[in-house]
């Protein structure tokens, strides 16, 4: 005769307490896995030495980076003996501050700064501009011979500088109507020795366009055409939409742009030979060079070095994580 059993009742249940197992019940225990038992170990021992070597080298590299700038800010600092000692002292034993408020006095400093920031600036704005725009049409639009002219952007980047010098020398000194010119361009000295002849012939850059359009290709043609259906224009869409997207390329570009502006020698000691009031820093410190004493010298000139180069490390500061990225994300497409 089978027993019957019923079930108890939840008063019952509750009689009984949580730590009363309960009928039917299993509760099995699982074995812990070895790697859970061993002993957790440090760090391997080749890949520590591996990572502190790679540390090392860069590390090496960045200092060899640095002396050439200390040497020129430390040697601006040494007396003229200091300077000529053998062996050579690195630590001046009495830094000679002054030398960077007699720069100011006995070189026309400010009036070269205030030139190069005017034609590095509107270098830098005007290069942007025409390759952003540039770059975006032949990046994004369709129309006939974009192929071809975007070959001849590439092959105008093999051609050196300096083999446009004297026909951009030429169109500067023969504009027309402009500095006692004929509308001929006879008779006057054109642009020469004025602002815009020494921003003029850098104001479209080859290479920005190139890596503009090479960064804009990356862009979603989905998000203009979406634009587009919403009302906006396409100048909207360029300044609004496109320019925000590509902030990290045009930070890269400025920088090398101004930097390159920044150091035009060739050019602008051609341009302003008649106009040394537009004299720039890299003419003003050749003309220092050619001028003063360089033994008695050497330290002024090396201080106007070292305070040339100031603006230029405060823009690579300023813009260096845009200029990062802008480096890892164009890419060569198309």
């Amino acid at each position: 005769m089978s027993k019957t059993v019923y079930p108890r009742s939840t008063s019952e249940q509750r009689s009984m307490g949580p730590s009363s197992p309960r009928e039917g019940s299993t509760r099995t225990l699982m074995p812990r896995s070895p790697q859970a038992l061993r002993p957790a170990t440090g760090p391997n021992v080749w890949q520590v030495g591996l990572d502190g070597g790679k540390y090392f080298i860069i590390a090496l590299g960045a200092l060899t980076m640095v002396i050439p700038f200390l040497d020129m800010f430390v040697g601006a600092l040494k007396t003229p003996a200091e300077l000529l000692a053998r062996p050579p002292v690195w630590i001046p034993h009495h830094p000679q501050w002054n030398v960077f408020r007699e720069i100011w006095y006995m070189v026309p400093m400010a009036r070269w700064y205030m030139n190069s920031f005017i034609v590095s600036t509107s270098v830098t704005v005007l290069v942007v501009i025409t390759s952003s725009l540039a770059g975006f049409a032949l990046a994004k639009y369709s129309f006939r011979g974009k192929e071809w002219f975007f070959r001849f952007v590439l092959a105008a980047q093999m051609f050196p500088t300096f083999l446009f010098l004297i026909p951009n020398y030429l169109i500067i000194a023969h504009w027309p109507a402009v500095g006692g010119n004929d509308w001929l361009g006879r008779g006057g000295n054109g642009l020469l020795g004025t602002y815009v002849g020494l921003v003029l012939p850098f104001a479209v850059n080859w290479w920005g366009i190139f890596m503009m359009r090479q960064f804009m290709l990356g862009l979603p043609d989905e998000l203009m055409d979406a634009a587009r259906m919403d009302g906006c224009s396409e100048w909207r869409i360029y300044w609004q939409i496109v320019l925000p997207l590509v902030k990290p390329a045009l930070a890269t570009l400025a920088i090398f742009i101004f930097l390159s502006a920044w150091n035009e020698f060739i050019w602008t000691m051609t341009v302003t030979r008649a106009a040394p009031d537009l004299q720039t820093i890299p003419v003003g410190l050749q003309l220092m060079r050619d001028t003063f004493d360089p033994t008695r010298n050497a330290a002024l000139r090396r201080a106007a070095l070292a305070v040339s180069t100031l603006p230029v490390m405060a823009l690579f500061l300023s813009l260096q994580r845009y200029y990062v990225r802008g480096l890892v994300m164009t890419g060569l497409k198309g």
